[in-house]
C-alpha cells in the first residue's frame, strides 16, 4: 500500500531513493579510484618519454643501472660490474636522482 502511494506521487521520490545514491557512488568511485590512477599513468608516461642516456634508473624488478643506449622501445643498462642488459622501455620503474639517494642515507 505504501509503495503504491509513492508511485502515485510521482517520479521525484523514486529518483531520490534510487538514482541519487547510484550517481553519488559513481562520482565517489571516479574521484577515489579512476582519477588518481589516470594521474599516475600520465606521470609515468611523462617520465618514460623524458628519460635520457646516462640517467641512473631502477627497473620494476629492482635492478639498478645506468642507461647506455636508448631506443623507442628498448633500453640498454650498464650495471655496476659492467654487464650490459637490454630491457623494454616499460620496465623502467623510476629514475634515481641525487635527491632520492640523499633521502635514503
Amino acid at each position: 500500500m505504501l509503495f503504491l502511494n509513492q508511485a502515485a506521487s510521482g517520479g521525484a521520490g523514486m529518483f531520490t531513493t534510487f538514482f541519487l545514491p547510484l550517481i553519488l557512488m559513481v562520482v565517489v568511485f571516479y574521484f577515489l579510484i579512476l582519477r588518481p590512477s589516470q594521474k599516475r599513468n600520465k606521470e609515468r608516461a611523462k617520465m618514460l618519454t623524458s628519460v635520457e642516456k646516462g640517467a641512473k634508473i631502477v627497473t620494476i624488478g629492482g635492478l639498478h643501472g645506468t642507461i647506455e643506449e636508448l631506443t623507442d622501445d628498448k633500453v640498454t643498462l650498464k650495471t655496476a660490474d659492467g654487464t650490459r642488459l637490454t630491457f623494454d622501455r616499460d620496465a623502467i620503474g623510476r629514475v634515481v636522482t641525487e635527491q632520492t639517494t640523499e633521502k635514503t642515507k
